[in-house]
C-alpha cells in the first residue's frame, strides 16, 4: 500500500511539473510548410522620416537570421505569408533637463505599431494591434561638438522591436 501511494505521489509531482513546458517553436503562428515571407515596407501614420524603413529593416534581418525562410521585401503575392506593419504612432518627448542650460538632456522616442501576419489565403496567423516600444537618447547643447543621438535610438527600437515581434511569432503561446 506504501508502494501504491509514494507512486500515486511521485506521478503527481512529475504531473503538475510538466504543466506549460512546450519546446522552442512548438508554438509558432507560422503553419508547417511555410518557406517565404514576405515583409514589405511597413506603413506610417506618423510625419517621422525614416521610422517605417529602420523598423522593416531590422523585422527582415531578425526573420532571416532566426529562421531558414526566406525572406523578402516584396509582396508579389508569391509569399508564403505576409506581414505587414503600421506605425500608429511615434512621439519624441524630452526626458530630463539641465538647469544649467535649461535645455532637455535626454528624450524619450515612442513608437506604437500593429502588425499583422496573413496566409495567402488571407487568414489572420497573428496579430498585435499595440506594440509599444521606448529608447532613450541624450542630447547636447555645446554646438560644435552637437551629435544627434536619435537616429541610433530608433535603430536600437527597430532592433528590440524585432527580437520582440519574431520571438512572439516563431515562440509566442
Amino acid at each position: 500500500m506504501r508502494r501504491f501511494v509514494f507512486a500515486l505521489l511521485v506521478s503527481g509531482v512529475f504531473m503538475l511539473t510538466g504543466c506549460g513546458y512546450h519546446t522552442v517553436g512548438a508554438a509558432t503562428h507560422l503553419p508547417a510548410g511555410v518557406q517565404t515571407l514576405a515583409v514589405p515596407v511597413f506603413a506610417t501614420h506618423t510625419e517621422a522620416y525614416h521610422t517605417e524603413t529602420a523598423l522593416t529593416e531590422a523585422v527582415i534581418r531578425e526573420f532571416a537570421t532566426r529562421t531558414k525562410l526566406r525572406v523578402t521585401p516584396k509582396n508579389d503575392g508569391d509569399a508564403d505569408v505576409t506581414l505587414h506593419g503600421t506605425i500608429l504612432q511615434q512621439t519624441v518627448m524630452p526626458l530630463t533637463y539641465n538647469t544649467a542650460t535649461e535645455q532637455s538632456s535626454s528624450f524619450l522616442i515612442t513608437v506604437v505599431v500593429s502588425v499583422t501576419l496573413t496566409g495567402r489565403d488571407g487568414q489572420v496567423l497573428y496579430e498585435n494591434k499595440k506594440y509599444t516600444y521606448r529608447e532613450q537618447f541624450q542630447s547636447t547643447s555645446n554646438l560644435p561638438t552637437y551629435l544627434d543621438e536619435s537616429p541610433a535610438a530608433e535603430q536600437r527600437l527597430a532592433r528590440n522591436f524585432a527580437r520582440a515581434l519574431v520571438a512572439d511569432v516563431l515562440e509566442g503561446l
